[in-house]
């Protein structure tokens, strides 16, 4: 379908990947205007992906006006985090005014894994244009590297991942960049960009330490790793860069390694059928 005017007939419903939801969104939910101005609050929080989303909800909401459209969300898989891993050590007043926490992303994707990889302690790595490295235990998510916002955990294709705040606060203070400018360097010239791409020495070396470095993280949230998942375009099909980062973690024993095909696609379409059949 190359655009909602090619949207078929005959649709009962649409389903709508939405990646924030903040503390608001913990499960799917069908959408009316009042759902829309609360996702468009969260726009900042998401830069890259909330702004095109709600973009294309409201096109589809013209194009097809007397169905329900529902939204799922990529945080919420990641609603069951462990108080230790989901609180950061901020004052107090961020927490209970403005709602920081970590709350995880790739939830879509890491719910799919998950459900086809029969292991208690399980670790999903979905790593294609954003990257995420997720602890499952029990089918339940535990931890995760992404936080707060996309931004954050191991470098992504354009996006920084993880980097040391005072780091920002040089950028900005002493170097004189515009908050805008830390955003566009951050967001999109960072990450495998600015390495040099993942067939670079750098770039493919930088990636696959970081990647191991979470996978062992994710260990601790475990006990222990049963199996190691990959997903997303490189995940699924640079089978160099899954070597590497398992050669870097023998120390872990030799857990099962899984390639999983992403079917978000599913999961969604599953999420809307529930709901509307619940309703």
């Amino acid at each position: 379908m190359e655009s909602l005017d090619d949207l078929p007939t005959g649709v009962d419903a649409v389903g709508h990947r939405i990646v924030h939801g903040g503390a608001v969104f913990r499960d799917p939910v069908r959408i009316d205007d009042e759902v829309v101005s609360k996702l468009e609050a969260l726009k900042p929080l998401a830069p890259l992906h909330q702004a095109p989303a709600l973009e294309a909800l409201a096109a589809a909401r013209a194009a097809a006006p007397d169905v329900p459209h529902v939204a799922v969300f990529d945080t919420a898989f990641h609603a069951t985090l462990t108080e230790a891993a989901s609180t950061y050590a901020v004052p107090r007043a961020w927490h209970e005014q403005w709602g920081v926490r970590r709350f995880g992303f790739h939830g879509i994707a890491v719910e799919w894994v998950a459900e086809q990889v029969a292991a208690p302690r399980l670790v999903v790595c979905h790593l294609g244009g954003g990257c995420s490295v997720t602890a499952v235990l029990d089918g339940r998510s535990v931890d995760t590297t992404m936080g707060f916002t996309p931004l954050d955990g191991v470098p992504m294709a354009t996006r920084s991942g993880a980097i040391d705040p005072g780091l920002l606060l040089y950028a900005l203070r002493e170097r004189g960049l515009a908050l805008d400018e830390v955003d566009e360097a951050l967001e999109r010239h960072s990450g495998l960009e600015a390495l040099g791409g993942l067939d670079a020495d750098l770039g493919f070396a930088v990636f696959v330490y970081r990647v191991a470095q979470a996978i062992a993280a994710m260990a601790v949230a475990l006990g222990g790793v049963d199996v190691v998942a990959f997903s997303g375009g490189i995940g699924e099909n640079r089978g160099d860069v899954r070597t590497a980062i398992l050669e870097l973690l023998g120390f872990l024993g030799e857990p099962r390694v899984e390639v999983v095909p992403a079917r978000e696609d599913l999961v969604i379409a599953r999420a809307v059928r529930q709901l509307l059949s619940a309703s």
